[in-house]
């Protein structure tokens, strides 16, 4: 993705603002790391959790009238787990100690989502104005079964 190194900087740029943060990275909202600032963490797991754990949020989110979700947090023992929404297809996951401030971690982890949601969702606008669109294949049909065309009753389509 042409979006990687401008996302990564902005992933090192919210980890140097916020010093409590111990890794953030972006993913698809399928699970697929964009980018990823963390070190002591393993990206392609935390991104698969995180699809999976955005995946009942939204259910919840919109079984409750909360319309779409903006936002998930997790607080455990040792620290915060932050997802935000980044544009259409992405989400920007942070990684942070207890003594963290949630009001600074949800400041700038909803700036730096935007910024990245744009970021991904220009490169996916890029990217599909660069694919030639193609034309309609054409439905072929399926050939009939001569076993059973016989005991078949025909419809007064087919007649």
């Amino acid at each position: 993705m042409a979006a990687e190194a401008p996302i990564l900087d902005e992933l090192h740029r919210l980890r140097a603002r916020i010093p409590q943060l111990t890794g953030s990275l972006a993913a698809s909202v399928d699970g697929l790391v964009v980018a990823a600032d963390a070190p002591d963490t393993e990206p392609d797991g935390v991104a698969a959790l995180t699809a999976a754990a955005l995946g009942v949020a939204v259910r919840l989110a919109d079984a409750t009238g909360r319309g779409d979700l903006r936002e998930l947090l997790v607080r455990g023992h040792g620290g915060y787990v932050a997802t935000y929404a980044a544009g259409q297809g992405a989400v920007l996951t942070l990684l942070a100690k207890d003594d963290v401030s949630v009001g600074r971690l949800h400041l700038e982890g909803r700036r730096a989502a935007a910024r990245i949601g744009e970021l991904v969702d220009g490169a996916a606008e890029e990217t599909k104005s660069r694919t030639p669109a193609r034309a309609p294949a054409a439905r072929a049909k399926a050939p009939r079964d001569r076993r059973t065309a016989s005991t078949q009753p025909r419809t007064s389509a087919e007649s």
